[in-house]
């Protein structure tokens, strides 16, 4: 029994989902039930998915040059099923010189669950480099936070990843801030970092105003929006990332929140905007 669930817990790791959905040839993945989000797919494993099918697309189309993304626009339409098959098709919309557009729908019997847009573009010379902006004072944590799987509360995805809340506090605990600082990294790391474990990882917080409510309530990301700065080092598979989040504006029922990710030198990596309903 005790193989069984060891096998288990490494096949639901993002890297086996993505060599799974590379070697189906019409790009279809079934996701198992641990990465589940309410009634839905974790949305950081739907981004991290479309960017890596993009990102492939792109080295295909460029394999002696290098062309990171550079920003990623998603919008959820409908809830992602676990244990059902999806599939994720790219849409290759302009090549330049410099610069890659593709687009991407995540369909599941039928239905379109997720739209992406994304640009990916190479590093190009210019007289403007403004990199050194203010960073965090947070230490660096040991280990993660004990948060239990309390069943319709909270995600089952969050036993892939640790997080460590600095200020702030936990969705429903009446809190009176509207804003997140933490840090975050996967309990078992990947075999490389790369941009596709940042998109899953950033996703892993809530939303800043769920900690203002007395009781659990239903809340929805809509859009997200990511720009990646491509100028930080890259972390390493076991390094903490921080996370500082804010809330930009919040009225009848949504909320757009801003937030930065940091590495642990403190050099930002990227940038995170969502628009997310809130049913309570």
């Amino acid at each position: 029994m005790k193989a069984l669930w060891q096998k288990f817990m490494h096949q639901a790791q993002l890297d086996d989902l993505v060599d799974d959905l590379d070697q189906d040839p019409n790009h279809q993945l079934i996701v198992p039930t641990s990465w589940a989000q309410g009634r839905t797919v974790y949305g950081g494993l739907s981004a991290a998915l479309i960017h890596h099918r993009m990102q492939d697309l792109v080295q295909q189309a460029h394999p002696d040059e290098s062309r990171p993304v550079r920003y990623l626009n998603l919008s959820f339409i409908g809830p992602l099923q676990t244990e059902q098959a999806l599939t994720i098709e790219v849409e290759l919309l302009r090549q330049g010189r410099s610069a890659t557009q593709l687009a991407a729908r995540v369909t599941q019997q039928d239905r379109v669950c997720v739209l992406a847009q994304a640009c990916f573009g190479v590093a190009r010379e210019s007289a403007i480099h403004l990199t050194e902006r203010q960073s965090h004072a947070m230490p660096l944590p040991k280990k993660g936070d004990f948060i239990p799987m309390v069943p319709k509360v909270v995600p089952k995805f969050l036993r892939h990843v640790d997080l460590n809340l600095q200020r702030g506090r936990w969705p429903f605990m009446r809190g009176d801030l509207d804003e997140l600082q933490g840090w975050m990294r996967f309990k078992q790391p990947p075999p490389a970092f790369n941009d596709s474990h940042l998109i899953a990882l950033i996703d892993a917080w809530p939303c800043t105003v769920l900690q203002q409510f007395k009781k659990p309530v239903a809340a929805s990301t809509m859009n997200w929006n990511l720009e990646f700065t491509q100028t930080a080092s890259q972390p390493e598979a076991t390094d903490w990332l921080s996370y500082q989040a804010t809330t930009a504006h919040a009225a009848h029922g949504y909320v757009f929140g801003d937030a930065e990710i940091w590495n642990q030198q403190g050099e930002l990596l990227a940038l995170s905007r969502q628009t997310v309903g809130v049913f309570g």
